[in-house]
């Protein structure tokens, strides 16, 4: 039996006309630059998350460095996120020479600690002027622990951005009531990766917020900062969604919330199946309805990289997100850190790989899955 990781043609299959009429109609017409599309798009973007503005960019990686320079991060300022996530969310930080400082995540869900984040502030009160923004990250679709971030941004006056690349739809049942992911900072950043639950068919993100000034700003910021046509007060970039992609994000959305359904009821299967001892599953940190699963990811007590093998071998799917920590990448050596400094997130880098979770998946598959990764550890 073949298992992948991840079957696009399986969902092509339920919205392959309307997604080509979608398309189509882009191309007939002829406005491939933003227009009505992507305002469209952004439109039913902020209603679905639950916020006033949604801004259409490039790519997930945009809404990030965009979200950033509209909160004016530059050289010599701090920016304080995790050392575990997928490269885009320290790297941006770093294309504008600012400073990415690192704490460490928490063991059960790969989200900040926000205890983590209060001791910093408590041990680096000289350097707490400089911290520009903090970005907690909300990995595999589980929400970090919003409550306690925030009180520690309000606390010194820092904006909140959202790294919501892989988690659209999820929500947090905060002190004010359930939010989603990208309503609760100061803006929400989107990734439309395929491989996203809300994927494209290319490249594409958006950014949320309630702020009017600040969604007004990043809408200069993606078209190089000119407002109007020509005249640039501020230098932005090409930071555009593409039409198209909004057009084919425009036919998927309505489908958004039974895709989760199903990899909610797809994670049910897996944990009440999958018992192989020292493995631990995905942890729920709310209740699982909350939980989006982008990615469903078991961490094993050893031999990680041999299981991915044996998986690949087997015709299953399987990823590794994320084999290197960013204190630990080259390019970060400068930041001065070293291998020991943050003890979760390099467990979780070492030990932890993604089954396939996609809503196509069937119970027959997800059987497979399990029996192989019983009889190798057995």
């Amino acid at each position: 039996m073949k298992v992948p990781l991840l079957d696009l043609k399986a969902q092509l299959k339920t919205i392959d006309a309307d997604l080509k009429r979608a398309v189509n109609d882009v191309i007939d017409s002829t406005q491939y630059i933003m227009g009505p599309k992507v305002q469209e798009l952004e439109g039913k973007i902020a209603q679905y998350v639950g916020t006033q503005f949604a801004v259409g960019v490039s790519s997930g990686t945009d809404a990030l460095l965009a979200s950033l320079m509209a909160l004016n991060v530059a050289s010599a300022d701090i920016v304080i996120t995790t050392p575990y996530s997928f490269f885009a969310t320290a790297g941006v930080i770093a294309r504008l020479n600012a400073k990415p400082v690192f704490v460490d995540i928490d063991p059960d869900t790969y989200n900040m600690c926000p205890k983590a984040l209060a001791e910093w502030f408590q041990k680096h009160s000289a350097e707490a002027k400089k911290v520009k923004a903090i970005i907690p990250v909300h990995l595999y679709g589980q929400c970090a622990d919003m409550d306690r971030i925030l009180n520690v941004a309000r606390e010194h006056g820092i904006p909140v951005i959202e790294d919501a690349a892989q988690a659209i739809g999820a929500q947090y049942p905060s002190r004010e009531g359930v939010k989603k992911a990208g309503a609760m900072g100061t803006v929400g950043c989107f990734s439309f990766f395929p491989s996203k639950n809300l994927g494209g068919i290319g490249d594409g993100g958006i950014i949320t917020t309630n702020d009017e000034s600040l969604a007004k700003k990043l809408m200069r910021l993606r078209n190089h900062g000119a407002e109007p046509k020509y005249y640039h007060s501020i230098i932005g970039g090409n930071f555009r969604l593409d039409p198209i992609q909004a057009a084919a994000l425009i036919v998927k959305l309505p489908h958004l919330d039974m895709w989760h359904t199903m990899r909610q009821s797809n994670s049910a299967y897996y944990d009440e199946r999958l018992n192989v001892a020292g493995i631990k599953k995905p942890i729920i940190a709310y209740e699982r309805k909350y939980h989006i699963y982008n990615q469903y990811v078991i961490s094993v007590p050893e031999r990680r990289d041999e299981l991915k093998k044996f998986l690949t071998d087997n015709s299953i799917g399987c990823e590794i997100y994320y084999p290197v920590p960013f204190h630990e990448q080259e390019c970060f050596k400068y930041l001065g850190y070293k291998s020991g400094d943050f003890p979760n997130s390099e467990y979780s880098a070492r030990h932890t790989t993604a089954l396939p979770i996609y809503p196509e998946l069937t119970h027959e598959m997800q059987d497979f899955v399990i029996g192989k990764i019983e009889e190798f550890y057995a």
